[in-house]
Protein backbone atom coordinates (compact mmCIF):
# COMPACT_ATOMS: atom_id res chain seq x y z
CA UNK A 1 0.00 0.00 0.00
CA UNK A 2 1.41 3.29 -0.92
CA UNK A 3 1.66 6.30 1.75
CA UNK A 4 -1.31 8.28 -0.12
CA UNK A 5 -3.22 5.46 0.20
CA UNK A 6 -2.69 4.35 3.97
CA UNK A 7 -3.45 8.43 3.99
CA UNK A 8 -6.50 8.39 2.72
CA UNK A 9 -7.94 6.17 5.68
CA UNK A 10 -7.41 8.59 8.13
CA UNK A 11 -8.37 11.73 5.21
CA UNK A 12 -11.99 13.54 6.07
CA UNK A 13 -13.48 11.88 2.63
CA UNK A 14 -16.80 13.64 2.45
CA UNK A 15 -15.38 16.86 3.55
CA UNK A 16 -12.68 17.12 0.63
CA UNK A 17 -15.01 15.91 -1.63
CA UNK A 18 -17.30 18.80 -0.78
CA UNK A 19 -14.54 21.26 -1.50
CA UNK A 20 -13.70 19.56 -4.70
CA UNK A 21 -17.14 20.37 -5.73
CA UNK A 22 -17.18 23.64 -4.89
CA UNK A 23 -14.03 24.44 -6.88
CA UNK A 24 -15.51 22.38 -9.66
CA UNK A 25 -18.63 24.15 -9.67
CA UNK A 26 -16.57 27.45 -9.06
CA UNK A 27 -17.45 30.28 -12.70
CA UNK A 28 -14.25 32.13 -11.27
CA UNK A 29 -12.72 32.53 -14.61
CA UNK A 30 -9.08 32.05 -13.09
CA UNK A 31 -10.22 29.25 -10.90
CA UNK A 32 -12.08 27.57 -13.46
CA UNK A 33 -9.15 27.91 -16.56
CA UNK A 34 -6.65 26.79 -13.73
CA UNK A 35 -8.39 23.59 -13.18
CA UNK A 36 -9.01 22.56 -16.72
CA UNK A 37 -5.66 23.67 -17.79
CA UNK A 38 -3.91 21.35 -15.19
CA UNK A 39 -5.97 18.14 -16.16
CA UNK A 40 -5.39 18.67 -19.94
CA UNK A 41 -1.86 19.03 -19.32
CA UNK A 42 -1.63 16.54 -16.81
CA UNK A 43 -3.63 13.61 -18.63
CA UNK A 44 -3.24 14.89 -21.98
CA UNK A 45 -7.17 14.90 -22.62
CA UNK A 46 -8.35 15.42 -26.40
CA UNK A 47 -10.41 17.67 -26.77
CA UNK A 48 -10.60 17.55 -30.67
CA UNK A 49 -13.63 14.43 -29.62
CA UNK A 50 -15.55 17.24 -27.59
CA UNK A 51 -18.13 19.14 -28.82
CA UNK A 52 -16.98 22.15 -27.71
CA UNK A 53 -12.85 21.79 -28.40
CA UNK A 54 -12.19 24.83 -26.78
CA UNK A 55 -11.25 24.66 -23.13
CA UNK A 56 -11.85 27.88 -22.38
CA UNK A 57 -15.34 28.07 -23.49
CA UNK A 58 -16.28 26.57 -20.33
CA UNK A 59 -18.48 28.15 -17.36
CA UNK A 60 -16.92 25.83 -15.11
CA UNK A 61 -14.28 22.76 -14.18
CA UNK A 62 -17.07 20.73 -13.85
CA UNK A 63 -19.07 21.99 -17.59
CA UNK A 64 -15.56 20.82 -19.11
CA UNK A 65 -15.59 17.71 -16.83
CA UNK A 66 -19.01 16.27 -18.10
CA UNK A 67 -18.47 17.57 -21.35
CA UNK A 68 -20.17 15.98 -24.25
CA UNK A 69 -18.41 14.28 -27.47
CA UNK A 70 -19.13 15.48 -30.96
CA UNK A 71 -21.71 13.44 -32.87
CA UNK A 72 -20.13 9.93 -34.55
CA UNK A 73 -16.82 10.18 -31.92
CA UNK A 74 -18.38 7.02 -30.45
CA UNK A 75 -20.51 4.72 -31.79
CA UNK A 76 -21.94 1.53 -31.42
CA UNK A 77 -20.28 -2.24 -32.01
CA UNK A 78 -22.63 -3.20 -35.02
CA UNK A 79 -22.94 -6.59 -33.71
CA UNK A 80 -27.06 -6.37 -32.59
CA UNK A 81 -26.04 -9.35 -30.14
CA UNK A 82 -23.46 -7.13 -28.60
CA UNK A 83 -23.85 -5.39 -24.79
CA UNK A 84 -21.76 -2.32 -24.71
CA UNK A 85 -18.91 -1.02 -22.95
CA UNK A 86 -21.01 1.57 -20.60
CA UNK A 87 -18.11 4.43 -20.71
CA UNK A 88 -14.68 5.00 -21.61
CA UNK A 89 -11.53 3.96 -19.92
CA UNK A 90 -10.06 0.99 -18.72
CA UNK A 91 -11.11 -2.50 -17.18
CA UNK A 92 -10.15 -2.91 -14.09
CA UNK A 93 -11.38 -6.85 -13.67
CA UNK A 94 -13.67 -8.47 -15.57
CA UNK A 95 -15.75 -12.49 -15.36
CA UNK A 96 -17.27 -15.05 -13.51
CA UNK A 97 -18.94 -13.87 -10.65
CA UNK A 98 -18.13 -16.74 -8.65
CA UNK A 99 -20.58 -17.80 -5.94
CA UNK A 100 -21.78 -14.33 -5.52
CA UNK A 101 -18.16 -13.48 -5.37
CA UNK A 102 -16.55 -10.52 -7.28
CA UNK A 103 -12.69 -10.05 -7.69
CA UNK A 104 -11.40 -6.83 -7.00
CA UNK A 105 -7.56 -7.05 -7.39
CA UNK A 106 -4.32 -9.13 -5.73
CA UNK A 107 -6.33 -11.17 -3.69
CA UNK A 108 -9.28 -9.18 -2.56
CA UNK A 109 -13.05 -9.35 -3.31
CA UNK A 110 -16.61 -8.71 -2.23
CA UNK A 111 -19.50 -10.47 -2.67
CA UNK A 112 -22.43 -9.18 -4.76
CA UNK A 113 -24.93 -8.31 -1.63
CA UNK A 114 -22.10 -5.96 -0.12
CA UNK A 115 -22.15 -3.98 -3.96
CA UNK A 116 -25.49 -4.01 -4.13
CA UNK A 117 -26.79 -3.60 -0.61
CA UNK A 118 -28.97 -6.81 -0.45
CA UNK A 119 -28.44 -10.31 -0.51
CA UNK A 120 -32.14 -10.57 -2.27
CA UNK A 121 -31.13 -8.56 -4.67
CA UNK A 122 -27.72 -10.15 -5.78
CA UNK A 123 -29.16 -13.55 -5.79
CA UNK A 124 -30.23 -13.02 -9.86
CA UNK A 125 -26.21 -12.23 -10.65
CA UNK A 126 -24.95 -15.31 -8.09
CA UNK A 127 -22.84 -16.91 -11.09
CA UNK A 128 -23.44 -14.12 -13.38
CA UNK A 129 -20.78 -11.50 -15.05
CA UNK A 130 -18.99 -8.24 -14.08
CA UNK A 131 -17.06 -5.79 -15.83
CA UNK A 132 -15.54 -3.39 -13.55
CA UNK A 133 -14.46 -0.05 -15.58
CA UNK A 134 -12.37 2.69 -14.77
CA UNK A 135 -12.59 6.17 -15.46
CA UNK A 136 -9.34 8.28 -15.13
CA UNK A 137 -10.07 12.02 -15.13
CA UNK A 138 -9.13 12.23 -19.17
CA UNK A 139 -11.84 10.72 -20.14
CA UNK A 140 -15.46 11.54 -21.32
CA UNK A 141 -17.20 10.82 -18.11
CA UNK A 142 -21.03 10.22 -18.89
CA UNK A 143 -22.13 6.74 -18.59
CA UNK A 144 -24.58 4.82 -21.29
CA UNK A 145 -26.42 1.64 -21.14
CA UNK A 146 -25.11 -1.57 -22.20
CA UNK A 147 -28.40 -2.87 -23.79
CA UNK A 148 -31.95 -1.42 -23.51
CA UNK A 149 -33.57 -1.23 -19.87
CA UNK A 150 -36.58 -0.03 -17.72
CA UNK A 151 -35.54 1.49 -14.95
CA UNK A 152 -36.73 -0.30 -11.55
CA UNK A 153 -35.38 1.04 -8.83
CA UNK A 154 -32.27 2.79 -7.51
CA UNK A 155 -30.31 2.02 -4.43
CA UNK A 156 -28.05 4.52 -2.93
CA UNK A 157 -25.57 3.11 -0.70
CA UNK A 158 -23.49 5.35 2.11
CA UNK A 159 -20.18 4.85 2.04
CA UNK A 160 -16.07 6.27 2.34
CA UNK A 161 -14.93 7.81 -0.44
CA UNK A 162 -11.55 6.39 -1.22
CA UNK A 163 -9.96 6.55 -4.36
CA UNK A 164 -10.25 4.15 -6.87
CA UNK A 165 -7.20 4.18 -8.53
CA UNK A 166 -4.67 1.51 -9.36
CA UNK A 167 -3.03 0.99 -5.49
CA UNK A 168 -5.76 1.58 -3.54
CA UNK A 169 -7.75 -1.26 -5.68
CA UNK A 170 -5.12 -3.59 -5.27
CA UNK A 171 -4.40 -2.94 -1.35
CA UNK A 172 -8.09 -1.32 0.27
CA UNK A 173 -10.18 -4.65 1.15
CA UNK A 174 -13.70 -4.62 -1.04
CA UNK A 175 -13.28 -1.04 -1.99
CA UNK A 176 -16.34 -0.78 -4.38
CA UNK A 177 -18.49 -2.10 -1.81
CA UNK A 178 -17.22 0.26 0.84
CA UNK A 179 -17.42 3.53 -1.50
CA UNK A 180 -20.90 5.80 -1.46
CA UNK A 181 -22.21 4.16 -4.66
CA UNK A 182 -25.46 4.46 -6.64
CA UNK A 183 -26.73 0.87 -7.85
CA UNK A 184 -29.56 1.54 -10.85
CA UNK A 185 -31.25 -1.36 -11.40
CA UNK A 186 -32.93 -2.34 -14.92
CA UNK A 187 -35.13 -5.23 -16.39
CA UNK A 188 -34.64 -5.87 -19.80
CA UNK A 189 -35.53 -8.81 -22.31
CA UNK A 190 -32.29 -11.30 -21.16
CA UNK A 191 -33.45 -10.68 -17.41
CA UNK A 192 -32.02 -8.17 -14.59
CA UNK A 193 -28.95 -5.77 -15.68
CA UNK A 194 -27.69 -3.80 -13.19
CA UNK A 195 -25.52 -0.53 -13.76
CA UNK A 196 -23.24 0.24 -10.21
CA UNK A 197 -21.89 3.91 -9.95
CA UNK A 198 -19.13 4.14 -7.73
CA UNK A 199 -18.06 7.25 -5.95
CA UNK A 200 -14.26 7.97 -4.76
CA UNK A 201 -12.20 10.80 -3.48
CA UNK A 202 -12.95 14.19 -4.98
CA UNK A 203 -15.94 12.82 -7.01
CA UNK A 204 -18.03 15.98 -6.98
CA UNK A 205 -21.21 14.16 -8.07
CA UNK A 206 -23.26 11.38 -9.73
CA UNK A 207 -26.23 12.81 -11.74
CA UNK A 208 -28.75 10.45 -13.56
CA UNK A 209 -30.82 11.46 -16.23
CA UNK A 210 -33.82 10.73 -15.07
CA UNK A 211 -33.47 12.48 -11.77
CA UNK A 212 -30.78 14.79 -11.98
CA UNK A 213 -27.91 14.88 -8.84
CA UNK A 214 -28.21 12.20 -6.89
CA UNK A 215 -24.31 11.84 -4.56
CA UNK A 216 -24.30 14.63 -2.97
CA UNK A 217 -26.41 14.23 -0.88
CA UNK A 218 -24.20 11.49 0.87
CA UNK A 219 -26.25 9.30 2.66
CA UNK A 220 -26.32 8.29 6.02
CA UNK A 221 -28.39 5.60 5.28
CA UNK A 222 -29.37 2.92 2.12
CA UNK A 223 -32.01 4.70 0.00
CA UNK A 224 -34.34 3.04 -2.77
CA UNK A 225 -36.42 4.85 -5.11
CA UNK A 226 -38.69 2.86 -6.90
CA UNK A 227 -39.23 3.60 -10.53
CA UNK A 228 -41.40 0.52 -11.19
CA UNK A 229 -44.81 1.77 -13.57
CA UNK A 230 -42.77 5.15 -14.65
CA UNK A 231 -41.51 3.67 -17.88
CA UNK A 232 -38.36 5.36 -17.71
CA UNK A 233 -36.84 2.86 -20.55
CA UNK A 234 -33.08 3.98 -22.30
CA UNK A 235 -32.01 2.69 -25.46
CA UNK A 236 -28.42 0.78 -25.92
CA UNK A 237 -26.10 3.32 -26.07
CA UNK A 238 -28.22 6.09 -24.64
CA UNK A 239 -26.74 8.40 -21.93
CA UNK A 240 -27.36 7.10 -18.70
CA UNK A 241 -25.56 9.04 -15.92
CA UNK A 242 -22.31 10.86 -15.49
CA UNK A 243 -19.55 11.45 -13.13
CA UNK A 244 -18.93 14.72 -12.13
CA UNK A 245 -15.48 13.61 -11.33
CA UNK A 246 -13.60 10.41 -12.73
CA UNK A 247 -14.33 7.60 -10.66
CA UNK A 248 -15.82 3.67 -11.77
CA UNK A 249 -18.84 1.68 -13.00
CA UNK A 250 -19.78 -1.93 -12.39
CA UNK A 251 -21.90 -3.95 -14.48
CA UNK A 252 -23.88 -7.22 -13.15
CA UNK A 253 -25.50 -9.39 -15.66
CA UNK A 254 -26.89 -13.43 -14.96
CA UNK A 255 -25.80 -16.24 -15.63
CA UNK A 256 -26.34 -17.95 -19.30
CA UNK A 257 -27.25 -14.80 -20.88
CA UNK A 258 -24.23 -13.83 -22.16
CA UNK A 259 -20.61 -14.35 -22.42
CA UNK A 260 -17.72 -11.44 -22.12
CA UNK A 261 -15.42 -10.23 -25.29
CA UNK A 262 -12.75 -12.83 -25.05
CA UNK A 263 -10.33 -9.72 -25.69
CA UNK A 264 -11.20 -8.17 -22.40
CA UNK A 265 -8.84 -8.03 -19.41
CA UNK A 266 -7.55 -6.13 -16.67
CA UNK A 267 -6.33 -2.99 -17.78
CA UNK A 268 -7.78 -3.19 -21.08
CA UNK A 269 -8.16 0.34 -22.62
CA UNK A 270 -11.77 0.80 -23.77
CA UNK A 271 -14.28 2.98 -25.00
CA UNK A 272 -17.75 3.46 -25.05
CA UNK A 273 -19.73 1.75 -27.36
CA UNK A 274 -17.71 -1.25 -28.26
CA UNK A 275 -18.53 -4.86 -27.51
CA UNK A 276 -18.60 -5.73 -23.90
CA UNK A 277 -20.26 -9.10 -23.89
CA UNK A 278 -22.26 -11.13 -26.78
CA UNK A 279 -25.63 -12.22 -25.99
CA UNK A 280 -26.30 -15.96 -25.98
CA UNK A 281 -30.39 -15.98 -25.27
CA UNK A 282 -32.88 -15.36 -27.61
CA UNK A 283 -34.33 -11.78 -26.99
CA UNK A 284 -37.06 -9.63 -28.71
CA UNK A 285 -34.34 -6.73 -29.56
Amino acid sequence: MSPVTALTYVLPHRLLSSLARKLAYSTSPAIKQWLIDAVVRRFGVDLSEAAEPDARAYPSFNAFFTRALKPGARVAAPDPRALLMPADGHISQCGPIQDGRIFQAKGQSFTASELLGDATDAEPFRDGLYATVYLSPRDYHRVHMPWRGTLRETVHVPGRLFSVGTDAVASVPGLFARNERLVCHFDTDFGPMVSVMVGALLVSGVETVWSGLEIPAYGDRVTRKDYRGQGITLDRFEEMARFNYGSTVIVLMPPGVAELSPELHAESPVRLGQALARLEVATAQ
